[in-house]
């Protein structure tokens, strides 16, 4: 019996882990286009010698690979022409709370699909965001309109000094926050239907 397969295998999983610890630590979702189709291919690719392939080809080749995934990458660094052609760019989906339908249609993304990663990002509702945008790694960037973004602790400083400063002798007490009763991206999708009906060819 064969076991040249034992040997084959053990190459190519310190082969393979080498290889791809030099093309740098990223998870699938914050890949780039050009990462996604080279990691494709070297998995593809690294499998090969256990059918009888020359293992030694199939590992130079793999080299070569991530060698010219480490090009674009540096060429990318050079030229914003370039980088925009292998990385894509930012594309705004929300602009002062209002969808951008244009948008959405270019990126096939559904308004529901659009509020499910709004929800994983803990906003409730679609009129909080001042912009929102997806990125060229398809992750959802964002910024809350600045009435809805969350007091720092150098915001509470300066207030608890205005406070004193203009009543020095007024008891500080916390003011009484009333809960929003009215539906949001939770709710709708606890209730299986939107508040506010999106337009029917953004569904």
């Amino acid at each position: 019996m064969d076991f040249h397969f034992i040997w084959k295998a053990i190459v190519i999983v310190f082969g393979g882990v080498l290889i791809l610890r030099l093309a740098g630590r990223k998870s699938i979702s914050q890949m780039t286009v050009a990462q996604t189709v080279m990691m494709i291919a070297i998995g593809s690719l690294i499998i090969q010698p256990v059918g009888d392939r020359n293992i030694w080809i199939t590992i130079a080749i793999t080299l070569l690979l991530v060698l010219t995934l480490l090009f674009i990458e540096y060429i990318v660094l050079k030229n914003d022409t370039l980088e925009r052609f292998f990385y894509g760019q930012s594309i705004v989906v929300i602009e002062n709370g209002q969808l951008q339908e244009q948008n959405l249609k270019k990126l096939r993304l559904t308004v529901d699909m659009l509020e499910l990663r709004l929800r994983q990002q803990g906003i409730q509702h679609m009129s909080d965001v001042q912009w929102a945008t997806i990125e060229s790694n398809g992750q959802l960037g964002y910024s809350l309109k600045p009435e809805k973004q969350a007091a720092t602790k150098e915001d509470m400083q300066k207030l608890q000094t205005l406070i004193q400063t203009a009543l020095p002798n007024a008891p500080l007490q916390p003011p009484m926050i009333q809960p929003n009763e009215t539906g949001n991206l939770f709710t709708e999708a606890a209730e299986n239907k939107h508040q506010t009906p999106p337009p029917t060819h953004l569904e």
